[in-house]
C-alpha cells in the first residue's frame, strides 16, 4: 500500500502519507475521503509526506489528473514534506493545477509545515 490517510480529529486537514508509486486503488481510496471533507467542511487543507514516493503508475496519473480538474478549488493549502530535489520541483510545477497556496518543506521542517496548516 502506497498510501495511508489520517484525518485531523474531525478538522479540515486530512493528512496523506506517500510511497512507492501512487495507483489506481489509492485514488479509489483517496478521492472519497476528500469528497467526503469537502461537502462537511467546504474548502480542505492537505499534508502530503512523501516517504520513499517515486510518482505515479499510468493509472494513478490518470487518476491524479482527473482529481485536480475536480477538486481545483476545493483545497485552500497544500503542504508537501519531502527529500528530494525532484519532489521540491513537483510543489512548483502543480501550482498551476490547483487554487491551492502550495509550500515545499524538507522533512526536518514537518513541525513548521503543520504549523503552517493549522494557520487561520
Amino acid at each position: 500500500m502506497s498510501l495511508k490517510l489520517n484525518q485531523e480529529n474531525g478538522t479540515n486537514l486530512l493528512e496523506v502519507q506517500i510511497s512507492d508509486k501512487l495507483t489506481h486503488e489509492d485514488y479509489e481510496r483517496f478521492e472519497p475521503k476528500v469528497d467526503e471533507m469537502v461537502k462537511r467542511h467546504g474548502k480542505i487543507r492537505v499534508l502530503f509526506d512523501m516517504q520513499d514516493f517515486h510518482g505515479w503508475n499510468p493509472g494513478g496519473l490518470w487518476d491524479d489528473t482527473k482529481f485536480t480538474m475536480k477538486h481545483y478549488g476545493d483545497i485552500e493549502r497544500i503542504a508537501m514534506i519531502g527529500d528530494k530535489t525532484w519532489e521540491k520541483g513537483m510543489s512548483v510545477f502543480c501550482k498551476p493545477f490547483t487554487s491551492a497556496e502550495v509550500r515545499y518543506f524538507e522533512k526536518p521542517g514537518a513541525a513548521e509545515a503543520h504549523r503552517w496548516l493549522e494557520q487561520k
